[in-house]
C-alpha cells in the first residue's frame, strides 16, 4: 500500500485534531446521539483550540472555513503530498488550506462527524465563501459561522433547477423560496442561500447570498429528526420577502456565460473532498474499533499472507484496508490539485463517491464482524453505521457524482449527458 507523508508543516494540527476526537468527540458521542437537538456546550471550549490549530498549520486553517482555491496555476508533474517540493515544470508544489483542511477533517471524524460539523465558524457556508467571495467579502465575514442552504423540496439533487428567487431593488436583493437540510442552519450566524435572478436563464442565472440568521425573512421552519450525525442540527427554512443588501451577493452580480452557476459551483470542488476527508475519518474508526475487537476474538490479519490464504473476518478487513486506502488517496489528489489552482471538479467528485460508498460498505461490514457487539450499544459501531449513510448523500449523492465523472470523462456538458 502506498502510504504518503503527511507534510512536516501540518503535523501538529494533526496531532491535535486526534487529541480532540479521542479527548473531546468520542466521550460525548453517545450523549449527544441520544440528545438530538442539543447544543455540544462543551465545544465552546474548543474554540481557542480550533484558532490554535490553525496557527499550527503555518497560517492555514482546521476546516471548512479556511478551504479555498489557489489563484496561481501550475503546469505538469505530478502530486505530492510533502511540503515544498517542486514538479518538472519546476513551480514549487503547494500543499495549503485544503490539504490542512482534509487532513484535520479525517481525523475529528474518528471522533464524530456531528460534532465535527458542528464546530462553530467552520460551516460548509464558510467554504462557499472562501470559494467565491472576493477580498473584501472574505474579510467582512470572517469569525463567522455560515452555513449552506442549497437544497429545496423540488429539486433534489439538481442544484440548477433552484426556484429561489431574487430581485433586485435598490441597493437590495428580495429573496423568496424554500430551503431544507441546512447543515447548523439553526446555529449559525450566516446562511449562504443559492438562488436565481432569472428561472427563464437557467443554470446561469443563479447565484449565493450571504444572509444573516437573524434576518426577519429568513424563518426556521423546523429541525428534522434523522437516522445519524445527531448531534449537527439540520434545518428547513421559509426566505419570505427577505431583504438582503447587493453587497452580500457572492461573486459578479451580473448573469454571464462564464460566470453565475460556474461560480457557485466551485462551492462543491471545495466541499466534496472536505466530505470525501469526513467518510475517511469514520472509515477509519470503524476499521480500527473492528480490528481490536476481532484481535480480542483471536482474529488477526496477516498482512505478508494472502486474502485467500487467511479467515474470511480478515480477508474482509484486508478489502476493507485497500478501499480506505485508494479513497484517501483520491482525497488527497483532489485537495491538493485545489491548493495548487488546478480545475478538479471530477477528482472532488471522484474522491467523494468513492469514499462515500466506502464509509458505508465499511461501516455496515464493521457491525456484521463484530456480531452482538457491533449491534449493540456497548461501542459505537452502530452509530456510526447510522452516521455513514448522510455522507454518501449530501454535497451531491452517489448518482450526481457519478454523472458529474461521466461528463468530465466523455467531455460532454450537462444538457447533452442528464
Amino acid at each position: 500500500m502506498i502510504d504518503l507523508e503527511v507534510p512536516r508543516k501540518f503535523r501538529p494540527l494533526v496531532e491535535q485534531a486526534r487529541g480532540m476526537a479521542e479527548e473531546v468527540f468520542r466521550p460525548i458521542s453517545r450523549k449527544y446521539d441520544l440528545a438530538e437537538h442539543e447544543y455540544p456546550q462543551e465545544l465552546d471550549l474548543l474554540s481557542a483550540l480550533i484558532d490554535g490549530m490553525g496557527s499550527a498549520g503555518a497560517g492555514q486553517g482546521a476546516g471548512a472555513s479556511s478551504s479555498t482555491r489557489a489563484k496561481d496555476e501550475h503546469e505538469g508533474g505530478v502530486a505530492a503530498v510533502g511540503s515544498g517540493r517542486r514538479h518538472a515544470a519546476g513551480a514549487e508544489v503547494r500543499n495549503g488550506s485544503n490539504m490542512s483542511s482534509v487532513l484535520s477533517i479525517l481525523e475529528t471524524c474518528r471522533g464524530d462527524v456531528g460534532l465535527t460539523l458542528s464546530i462553530p465558524r467552520q460551516g460548509l457556508g464558510n467554504a462557499a465563501i472562501a470559494a467565491v467571495a472576493n477580498e473584501e467579502q472574505k474579510a467582512r465575514y470572517r469569525g463567522k459561522w455560515a452555513a449552506m442552504a442549497i437544497t429545496e423540496p423540488d429539486t433534489g439533487s439538481d442544484s440548477g433547477a433552484i426556484r429561489t428567487t431574487a430581485v433586485r431593488d435598490g441597493d437590495e436583493y428580495v429573496l423568496n423560496g424554500e430551503k431544507i437540510f441546512v447543515t447548523s442552519g439553526e446555529r449559525a450566524e450566516l446562511v449562504v442561500v443559492w438562488a436565481t435572478l432569472d428561472r427563464s436563464l437557467g443554470k446561469q442565472a443563479i447565484k449565493s447570498f450571504v444572509v444573516r440568521r437573524d434576518n426577519p425573512g429568513l424563518r426556521l421552519v423546523r429541525l428534522e429528526h434523522k437516522l445519524g450525525i445527531r448531534a449537527s442540527d439540520t434545518a428547513a427554512f421559509h426566505l419570505d420577502d427577505c431583504r438582503v443588501p447587493a453587497q452580500d451577493l457572492l461573486g459578479d452580480p451580473e448573469i454571464t456565460t462564464a460566470g453565475g452557476f460556474g461560480g457557485a459551483m466551485q462551492t462543491f470542488d471545495n466541499t466534496r473532498p472536505l466530505v470525501a476527508a469526513m467518510a475517511l475519518g469514520l472509515t477509519r474508526a470503524c476499521l480500527d474499533t473492528a480490528t481490536e475487537l476481532l484481535a480480542g476474538a483471536g482474529v488477526t490479519v496477516d498482512w505478508d499472507r494472502p486474502a485467500y490464504a487467511q479467515s474470511a473476518a480478515a480477508a474482509r478487513l484486508l478489502q476493507m484496508e485497500a478501499d480506505y486506502e485508494s479513497a484517501h488517496l483520491l482525497t488527497l489528489r483532489a485537495a491538493w490539485m485545489a491548493d495548487n489552482g488546478r480545475p478538479n471538479s471530477m477528482e472532488a467528485s471522484m474522491a467523494k463517491a468513492k469514499a462515500g460508498r466506502t464509509c458505508v460498505n465499511v461501516a455496515l461490514a464493521c457491525v456484521e464482524l463484530a456480531g452482538a457487539t457491533g449491534y449493540s450499544e456497548r461501542e459505537l459501531l452502530e452509530k456510526w453505521a447510522r452516521d455513514s449513510k448522510i455522507l454518501d448523500i449530501f454535497e451531491g449523492t452517489q448518482q450526481i457524482q457519478l454523472l458529474v465523472i461521466a461528463r468530465r470523462l466523455l467531455g460532454m456538458s450537462s444538457s447533452e449527458l442528464k
